[in-house]
């Protein structure tokens, strides 16, 4: 039975929880009275959390089934529990983890289900017709830059099945330790972003000329602009631009295809959490991905701190031993470059975030991990590998929104899904982002950026799976052409690389 508008809600996860969280906008007043008894015995804003029970100072405090931090002092029934009651629990210890002792059963088969995608010359496939320009230094940029701009006045309109034209800019290439161990991070992510199947095998490199990454190992096989070999400006806006068009001619002929799901790359990532990404967008995320395994698809998931306090959860979920060893060893690695900055994994969560209802990192981790599904993990990504097996994926990433969503293309991924909270109008130039809110005051609020609205699974109005299968048809749509919002406003957030190795 669904809730009477105005009637105060609270939602608890699981039977073991002593915690719930107020549903209603704008919150619940003290003296609020739940249909099960609870009285509020203060003002508990929108996605924050009240005792259930009567909490002494030390015990637990039990959202998702899970140990989310423990009472500072004595808590009373229906009170609220804002974030300075919560004592952060340690992080699970690495060395004592189950590892493959939980491997999911396979789920069954989900045949019939195509895209329309382009073909690629190496059988990969596109989802985005577009012509990427890699450059191999920083220092190109500014150029680069000029020339899109012209590219997309004077060139772009005369092949109209080119979707867009991208400059993959970074902040990388010279002044850095290109032998230093960690150098391999931002090198392989830079290498690999030049052969995403979005820019269809058309790989063209802008360089420098003095640079310590050479235009070569970008690519070995691309063309080269070599802006110190022109005479003037001039001379290199029309180098590029002349190169430029000889992969415009041959992208403009390309026409869309069937294409079974199995050949797509789907990314997963979440930004501008709060207390109901767990409840709703983040599991209907969740129900989808598994329809993508169970349709043969990839699917990645990232971000390493909202990983770490639910390894436990995961690495029994790997397929072998060897799968589990390896997320271990991401958790590991990041525990330790964390530590070398002089912080831990408590760093990540926002000030938005805590304003949307989540007390720390742990419980953050607990609603993030459910975008992962079900299915048995098969893989892991250290940052900036590409994909090359099927089924759900880890690809090791900062919880960074840019950095993830570069080292995700840098993986291959054609189209990513983002569940947001707060909200965020992020995107990306090189593949379309699908947004999808927690809550139905975000889609009212933002109805011109929010692709899919999780919010009624709050309230009631929908359940998991029935988002989730919207969800998979859209991605779907979206990979056949449909554009997001955020395509059709053009907006996109610079590519970042992670790069942990030495600058110079």
């Amino acid at each position: 039975m669904l809730p009477k508008p105005g009637e105060p809600l609270c939602i608890k996860v699981h039977a073991d929880d002593n915690v719930a969280i107020v549903a209603n906008a704008g919150g619940l007043p003290k003296g609020t009275v739940f249909a099960c008894g609870l009285e509020l015995q203060e003002h508990v804003p929108q996605g924050h959390k009240v005792a259930l029970t009567d909490l002494q100072q030390g015990e637990a405090i039990i959202r998702y089934g899970e140990v989310i931090g423990y009472a500072v002092r004595p808590i009373g029934r229906g009170s609220w529990i804002e974030e300075s009651l919560v004592r952060m629990p340690v992080s699970p210890a690495l060395d004592q983890l189950p590892v493959a002792t939980g491997v999911p059963a396979p789920l069954p088969p989900l045949e019939g289900y195509t895209f329309e995608g382009y073909r690629n010359p190496d059988g990969s496939v596109a989802v985005r017709n577009i012509l990427g320009i890699s450059t191999s230094v920083q220092c190109v940029a500014g150029v680069l830059d000029v020339a899109v701009r012209r590219i997309k006045a004077e060139l772009l309109p005369k092949y109209p099945n080119v979707a867009d034209v991208v400059a993959l800019n970074h902040t990388y290439g010279c002044g850095v330790a290109l032998d230093a161990p960690e150098a391999v991070i931002p090198i392989r992510t830079v290498q690999n972003l030049a052969v995403h199947p979005n820019l269809g095998g058309e790989v063209m490199v802008v360089g420098l000329g003095c640079e310590k990454l050479l235009p070569t190992r970008v690519s070995s096989t691309a063309d080269v602009v070599s802006l110190q070999e022109k005479p003037g400006f001039g001379a290199m806006i029309e180098a590029i631009m002349a190169m430029a068009e000889e992969r415009l001619v041959r992208l403009n002929g390309r026409q869309r295809v069937t294409c079974p799901l199995s050949d797509l790359v789907i990314g997963l990532q979440c930004g501008g959490s709060d207390a109901f990404s767990g409840v709703s967008a983040n599991p209907a995320v969740g129900y989808a991905a598994d329809l993508l395994v169970r349709a043969g698809a990839t699917v990645l998931f990232s971000e390493v701190t909202e990983v770490r306090d639910a390894i436990h959860l995961l690495t029994p979920r790997a397929v072998n031993e060897e799968v589990g060893r390896a997320l271990i060893r991401e958790m590991k690695w990041y525990d330790e470059y964390l530590a070398r900055g002089q912080v831990d994994r408590s760093a990540n969560t926002t000030p938005g975030n805590k304003k949307g209802g989540l007390a720390n990192i742990v419980e953050k981790s607990l609603g993030s991990t459910v975008k992962s599904g079900s299915s048995p993990i098969m893989g892991v990504l250290a940052p900036g590998e590409r994909a090359t097996q099927k089924g759900l994926l880890f690809a090791a990433t900062p919880a960074s929104d840019f950095v993830c969503g570069t080292l995700q293309l840098a993986a291959g991924m054609h189209l990513q899904v983002f569940t947001t909270g707060r909200g965020t109008p992020y995107g990306l130039a090189m593949a379309p982002v699908i947004k999808v809110s927690s809550r139905d005051s975000l889609k009212e609020q933002w109805e011109d950026l929010i692709d899919l609205n999780a919010g009624g699974i709050v309230t009631g109005e929908a359940t998991i799976e029935a988002v989730g299968w919207e969800l998979f048809r859209l991605i779907i749509d979206v990979a056949s052409g449909r554009k997001t919002w955020a395509e059709q406003w053009g907006l996109h957030n610079a590519l970042t690389l992670f790069n942990p190795a030495p600058v110079t």
